[in-house]
């Protein structure tokens, strides 16, 4: 080793220790930053997929009090639906970004319904369907689930969607609500559930029988109906 190289090896051993606070800030203060925005860019991916507002992009809500659905699952939901939604009537109960009634309105719904508490969630809904210019068939309230569905209905539904907050039993709750006061339904309507695969579990219900479930990753979808 030259004396050229010699010295700068002892003058870099040497600045290590003033290096090392500024390599724990670094660590503890620009990484973290950098994975919220990774995640909020992941988040805010949303789009509608199909229909007459396909590729428009939606707004996601801020924190994680949402449950969000993925593209592979939404459109599988709505490739099952198939033409039927056509003309419908869609209520999308904990609304979240309102992806899955955007989705529907899109598809050719000619009415949705989206019933969030959330404050963020609720002025992220009315964003969303103001950006995709479908608010004029739908109709956003800020009010508890579980308070609408105990109600007198206003209006049957052919679609109900169900996507709470998981692993804290809503999804059960909401289902028996609705199992409780069927006139919310139409004649043949379908109650969507979208859960996570662990919470999957037996619900006794006399108004609604399961007739199908499917899985995409994470999102396990679970569909009834009133009983022929």
């Amino acid at each position: 080793m030259d004396d050229y190289s010699a010295l700068w090896h002892r003058l870099s051993l040497s600045a290590l220790p003033t290096l090392y606070p500024v390599y724990l800030v670094y660590l503890y203060t620009c990484i973290p930053v950098y994975l919220s925005t990774l995640s909020t860019s992941i988040m805010s991916g949303l789009r509608v997929i199909g229909g007459k507002a396909s590729g428009h992009n939606l707004r996601s809500v801020p924190g994680e009090t949402t449950r969000p659905i993925t593209d592979r699952a939404k459109e599988s939901l709505f490739n099952i639906i198939g033409a039927d939604i056509e003309g419908a009537a869609f209520l999308d109960l904990f609304g979240g970004t309102g992806s899955v009634g955007i989705e529907a309105l899109s598809r050719g719904a000619e009415f949705a319904r989206f019933v969030e508490i959330d404050r963020q969630a609720i002025q992220t809904i009315r964003h969303n369907l103001e950006h995709t210019k479908l608010e004029g068939a739908a109709e956003v309230l800020r009010i508890d689930a579980f308070a609408l569905l105990s109600r007198p209905a206003d209006r049957h539904f052919d679609y109900v969607y169900i996507a709470p907050p998981q692993y804290q039993g809503l999804w059960k709750q909401a289902l028996l609500g609705l199992d409780a006061n069927p006139s919310w339904l139409s004649e043949d309507a379908w109650v969507i559930a979208q859960i996570h695969p662990r919470e999957i579990e037996g619900v006794e219900l006399q108004n609604l029988v399961e007739f199908d479930q499917r899985l995409y990753g994470a999102v396990l979808l679970v569909f009834y109906r009133p009983p022929f």
